[in-house]
């Protein structure tokens, strides 16, 4: 697997689809959005691909959210965007040292809670989970975090964010609302 290694765009499909899920990104970013220069990979994990945006990817969320509920025909093939902040080789080490950082921006009275979804390592989620949050000296609450500390394991690459619980944009969800 060789993956851009600063991308900060998750995007998923169903399985078998990446094919038309990359056109609807080209088309999405380019057209729509008006994104410049936007880098679109497949991962080699069935479903996966990565994007690199010149753009927050955060903003360009709230904008597909708004095609979505504008044209939703447009967005077809793709599930789930998922915003990233840092790009790091997978390691608890590293994990730690980012979650760290990434803890200090959460404000004293919010709480937080650790989500992993990993492919193709075999670390466990549990050491990932008490790697990122055993630094972070805040409240957790695993019902209604005020934040995630998202990690995404994709082989040798880890991603990580510190984002709202809404800051995922599920697309099947947001064209039933």
């Amino acid at each position: 697997m060789n993956l851009i290694n600063d991308f900060n765009l998750l995007i998923s499909t169903y399985r078998g689809n990446e094919g038309q899920l990359f056109s609807e990104l080209e088309y999405l970013f380019e057209e729509e959005l008006e994104v410049a220069k936007p880098i679109i990979e497949r991962t080699g994990i069935s479903g996966l691909l990565v994007a690199k945006i010149s753009l927050d990817p955060l903003q360009i969320i709230e904008k597909i959210r708004k095609i979505i509920h504008e044209y939703p025909y447009k967005v077809r093939y793709a599930l789930r965007f998922i915003p990233i902040q840092k790009v790091i080789k997978t390691s608890l080490d590293e994990v730690k040292k980012i979650s760290l950082d990434l803890g200090k921006s959460i404000p004293e009275k919010n709480t937080f809670k650790v989500k992993v979804e990993k492919r193709f390592t075999s670390l466990h989620s549990k050491d990932f989970i008490e790697a990122a949050a055993s630094k972070i000296d805040r409240k957790v609450d695993l019902i209604k975090p005020d934040n995630i500390l998202l990690i995404e394991v994709l082989g040798p690459l880890t991603g990580i964010s510190l984002i709202k619980p809404n800051d995922i944009l599920a697309v099947i969800k947001e064209k039933m609302l």
